[in-house]
């Protein structure tokens, strides 16, 4: 199993950005999907999860601006990413609790990071 994150780039503040990952491989089900964001010297930080059946959280500094989705048919989570500010640079994660397939405990996978740049 694992998880495929891209979208990510340099774009100027005010702009937007659309981030997608796919969980592939022998899975029986995916649960809670989200995104987390880490700059060099900070934890790594939650953006926002959604869940199987929809329900989604965001962290405060990205409500309202940022919508989370996922296509559960695809194993795909999406971040849509508007209003960009510098403060929004970081590293972002893609992260998932998946059942795989012929396993009986879930297990938590982070994807690789996709750098997102807010600069003018």
């Amino acid at each position: 199993v694992q998880l495929q994150a891209c979208g990510g780039g340099l774009v100027q503040p005010g702009g937007s950005l659309r981030l997608s990952c796919k969980a592939s491989g022998s899975i029986f089900n995916v649960y809670v999907m989200g995104w987390y964001r880490q700059v060099p010297g900070k934890q790594r930080e939650l953006v926002a999860t959604i869940s199987s059946g929809g329900s989604t959280n965001y962290a405060d500094s990205v409500k309202g601006r940022s919508t989370i989705s996922r296509d559960n048919a695809k194993n795909t989570v999406y971040l849509q990413m508007n209003n960009l500010k510098p403060e929004d640079t970081a590293v972002y994660y893609c992260n998932a609790d998946i059942l795989p397939l012929g396993s009986s405990m879930r297990r938590n996978y982070w994807g690789q990071g996709t750098q997102v740049t807010v600069s003018s």
